[in-house]
């Protein structure tokens, strides 16, 4: 018996995301003849939600030359809402820190740098160990997130002992949706599923 595969985006539509911040308000962004979606009128989440679970997300950066760090094709993947894996142009950095593609937000830099040039399809497959509560809502268990980038570990086994800045979620939940941010870069997705562990 496998997994349970929920299949966010297929190229199709976008009836299983919601304008993110908001309680039923539809996303906007833009569906090519490619099959992807381009990020197009604020911050998008996922009508599914989960808990432990292995995400994988496919995303296509534009090459923008006369941009330099944070502005340069800047997005991000938000597991549970709440932990932000940064997507930005990062190709060639020797040394990518908290802020650059792969990192857990400023939290955590990624062990190397696994980035393709732009304009080329890139994927993560991420591994979330969802954070544990008791009957009072406190955290008995920190979650745990491994993430790869193009195949390569970028985070193994890392703690989430926080938040990261933004999301739409604003703390640590046992269950909770996938945010895509739109950060004001044409930055494209496709193939975004997810399985519940």
């Amino acid at each position: 018996m496998g997994y349970e595969k929920v299949v966010l985006f297929d190229g199709k539509d976008l009836s299983k995301w919601r304008k993110a911040h908001t309680e039923s308000s539809p996303a906007e962004w833009i569906i090519g003849d490619d099959g992807a979606m381009t990020v197009n009128g604020g911050d998008i989440v996922s009508t599914e939600t989960y808990r432990d679970a292995h995400i994988h997300v496919e995303f296509w950066l534009p090459y923008m030359p006369e941009s330099h760090g944070q502005e340069r094709a800047n997005s991000g993947v938000y597991v549970h809402g709440c932990y932000e894996i940064q997507v930005l142009d990062s190709y060639g950095i020797e040394k990518p820190a908290d802020n650059d593609c792969g990192a857990l937000y400023s939290i955590y830099a990624p062990l190397t740098n696994a980035n393709r040039k732009p304009e080329e399809w890139q994927a993560y497959d991420i591994y979330l160990y969802a954070p544990r509560f008791n009957e009072n809502g406190e955290v008995i268990e920190d979650g745990r997130m491994t993430v790869l980038l193009n195949g390569i570990v970028v985070q193994n086994n890392i703690v989430l002992h926080t938040n990261t800045p933004g999301g739409e979620t604003s703390y640590r939940v046992a269950e909770g949706p996938l945010l895509l941010q739109d950060h004001g870069d044409k930055v494209r997705f496709r193939n975004v599923w997810f399985e519940r562990l």
